[in-house]
């Protein structure tokens, strides 16, 4: 049998089809996330008891379990997680992370992200990828630290706790941060 540049293309262009019809459908990814927010949920409201209302007022929860981010003058996050509302797994959605400048490090941490209004979450739901930007309020509450729903509501439609931070990165980047829903 010859190989021509049609049978290598037919060949290749089928492969290609072939990979994409696995998309996890039926795997246990869905249920490593959802039990890992589980435990990621349950750390944040006992270490830090102010977030609890603030999740009880919040319209939905986006809520990053685990991000890895490393950087030597460029660096990258990446982390998967779960788009909770009314309490329920709605959605799966991956972060990626981009950033440049004076950095060098690794580290992970886990995030919530707390859509206070309908319309943040809608926004957020209806859009291919959302990038994060300077809309949302960034909360880093240490260890005794109080968080209120009741002073931060009115701030942002959007708020970002990151909190069980490991590991160490310093640096002066400028930043990029896009979720992308997936299927696990």
């Amino acid at each position: 049998m010859t190989f021509n540049r049609r049978t290598v293309a037919m060949g290749l262009g089928a492969t290609l089809l072939t990979g994409a019809c696995v998309n996890g459908i039926g795997g246990s990814g869905a249920a490593k996330i959802d039990a890992r927010v589980d435990s990621t949920l349950s750390q944040m409201y006992s270490n830090y008891p102010g977030t609890r209302d603030l999740g009880a007022k919040a319209a939905g929860l986006l809520v990053m379990p685990l991000v890895t981010e490393a950087g030597l003058g460029l660096g990258g996050a990446y982390g998967s997680g779960a788009l909770r509302v009314g309490g329920a797994t709605v959605d799966y959605y991956s972060m990626v992370k981009a950033s440049g400048g004076l950095q060098i490090g690794a580290q992970q941490y886990a995030h919530v992200l707390f859509f206070m209004t309908q319309d943040a979450l809608e926004t957020f739901r209806r859009s291919g990828g959302y990038a994060a930007s300077a809309n949302i309020l960034y909360a880093t509450p240490e260890k005794g630290g109080t968080l209120s729903a009741e002073t931060t509501t009115s701030l942002a439609p959007v708020i970002a706790v990151i909190f069980g931070q490991s590991g160490l990165r310093v640096g002066a980047t400028l930043e990029g941060v896009k979720y992308t829903r997936i299927i696990p």
